[in-house]
């Protein structure tokens, strides 16, 4: 099944506030209030949130990534240990 692209909206968000969304979402899912197909488009609300957020993380680590200045001053490529 393919990913839909995610809507303008959450394209727009920070990723603190895509988060806290995502939070919500989870925290009202977690209490099951609501009707089932709220709960659903809620759901994938959250699927398209979390994909977000996941982007985002990526973009911040490549940006981490670029560059790391070696101890003479010289410019190294070299992965972020995130771990």
């Amino acid at each position: 099944m393919a990913k839909s692209p995610a809507p303008k909206d959450i394209d727009k968000l920070s990723f603190e506030d895509a988060l806290a969304e995502l939070e919500n979402i989870v925290r009202d899912l977690e209490a099951g209030t609501g009707k089932l197909d709220e709960a659903i488009e809620a759901y994938e609300r959250g699927a398209q949130l979390k994909r977000h957020c996941e982007k985002k993380l990526q973009e911040a680590q490549v940006r981490i990534e670029k560059v790391v200045l070696g101890p003479k001053g010289a410019e190294n490529i070299e992965p972020a240990d995130l771990d």
